[in-house]
């Protein structure tokens, strides 16, 4: 019966779509705070050189974006959501239980997710275990165990580093620039601990517990999904680092350094060739059934996939965005014109 309500409320909701498209005559964008600035200048052309209406963007996160863009078909959910991460599989799973049935998958490019702190104090050279040690929430005991991390200053990690408390501000467990901090570089150092890499053959819930449990106790600071704002606190404390994408470090370049991550600097370059250890893909995913409903989405997907906006030489390019390779670029957007729906991502 509860199935049976459910499927009728999405037939009704896919049925009167078009006749509610009146209520708004502008694409309706959500998600990932750092795919928020390559959407916006995307929108921002788009409605100066067209003859539809400038995109609403919102940055909410990617884990928020998709919970809104997931939560169902009609005017009053997004048409497109941003995210600094591929979708998962349980996310997938909730719009096709919503009625949000076919959803292309368009990755735009790559970014890297830089520690940086004010260039007015030294630059840091960390290692992946190094960053585990400073900001995880339990550390290995070296009998066996686990204790709370003892870890009060960038001293306690490795002798050479200063004295400073550990104090680093970050995204929040609703970002993508979150979720894969925590895979990359957290559970990239935690696997360097023999005992802890066996955990993940025994008990997986614990290993990833572990490896992806950021302190609670001060050191890590939950700073919103504002970059911005996080780039304006690194340069008023000098002591603190600050976690966000490369795009903002490149546009904060005066202001900010970012720490090299073993031995490599963030770069377009670094990041593009994969040397940089923390890289990840970006993506903006589609609302079919928009599509046809609310003005202009195919006309801003061929904005967004032109040359001139995600090439190397484009305009985005020159917000930090690190573009795919040629062969790369061409399928995605071959399959963003033909809307072609995603599968379930494992």
């Amino acid at each position: 019966m509860k199935k049976t309500m459910i499927a009728a409320a999405v037939a009704l909701g896919v049925a009167s779509l078009s006749t509610q498209a009146m209520a708004r005559d502008s694409i309706y964008i959500v998600g990932s705070s750092t795919v928020f600035p390559f959407s916006t200048a995307v929108a921002e052309t788009f409605g100066r050189t067209t003859s539809f209406a400038t995109p609403k963007v919102e940055s909410t996160g990617s884990g928020g974006g998709l919970k809104l863009f997931c939560a169902g078909v009609g005017v009053d959910h997004p048409d497109i959501t941003n995210a600094s991460r591929r979708m998962k599989g349980s996310e997938f799973d909730t719009c096709q239980e919503n009625g949000v049935k076919d959803i292309t998958e368009v990755k735009i490019g790559f970014d890297g997710i830089s520690i940086a702190n004010s260039k007015a104090a030294g630059r840091y050279n960390l290692t992946l275990r190094e960053i585990f040690l400073a900001l995880a929430k339990d550390i290995p005991d070296g009998k066996g165990g686990f204790m709370a991390n003892p870890n009060q200053t960038w001293h306690d990690v490795n002798p050479d580093f200063p004295s400073n408390k550990i104090e680093v501000l970050g995204p929040p467990p609703t970002s993508g620039t979150r979720d894969a901090f925590a895979e990359l570089a957290m559970e990239g150092g935690c696997k360097t601990f023999p005992e802890i890499k066996a955990l993940k053959k025994t008990d997986k819930s614990k290993y990833k517990a572990v490896c992806h449990g950021l302190r609670e106790d001060g050191a890590y600071i939950e700073a919103g999904e504002n970059d911005n704002l996080i780039v304006q606190k690194l340069i008023a404390n000098h002591s603190a680092l600050g976690i966000f994408g490369f795009s903002f470090l490149d546009q904060n370049g005066d202001k900010v350094q970012g720490s090299k991550i073993e031995g490599v600097e963030p770069t377009y370059d670094s990041i593009s060739d994969g040397s940089y250890p923390i890289s990840r893909s970006l993506y903006f995913y589609v609302k079919d059934a928009h599509v046809g409903t609310i003005p202009g989405i195919e006309e801003y997907i061929a904005e967004f996939t032109s040359e001139k906006a995600w090439g190397p030489e484009g305009y985005l390019a020159d917000k930090g965005l690190i573009a795919l390779p040629d062969a790369e670029r061409a399928s995605v957007a071959k399959s963003a014109k033909a809307l072609t729906p995603m599968s379930k991502p494992e």
